[in-house]
């Protein structure tokens, strides 16, 4: 893809001398340098889910002591009663 960009004149020049040395043309020098940057980039801190939990972490878990299917049913019982 074609773009235009505005390069400081020392960096261009000293791009080109690199790419001459190279022997790759420019847009290799800078596509590469693109890539470098992206992949190395560690400023980008991966997303953290926040602290949501309620009640105390180190209290008992009051769900402990029911079955998986007691809870199963208790999830998926319609307000009123009447089971599933």
């Amino acid at each position: 893809m074609k773009t235009t960009i505005d390069v400081p004149d020392e960096l261009l020049a000293r791009a080109r001398l690199h790419a001459r040395v190279a022997g790759v043309p420019l847009r290799a020098v800078v596509a590469e340098g693109l890539r470098l940057l992206l992949e190395t980039d560690e400023s980008v801190e991966p997303y953290r889910l926040p602290d949501l939990s309620v009640g105390d972490p180190r209290a008992d878990d009051p769900l402990e002591a029911y079955s998986w299917q007691d809870l199963s049913e208790a999830a998926y019982e319609h307000p009123g009663g009447g089971g599933r």
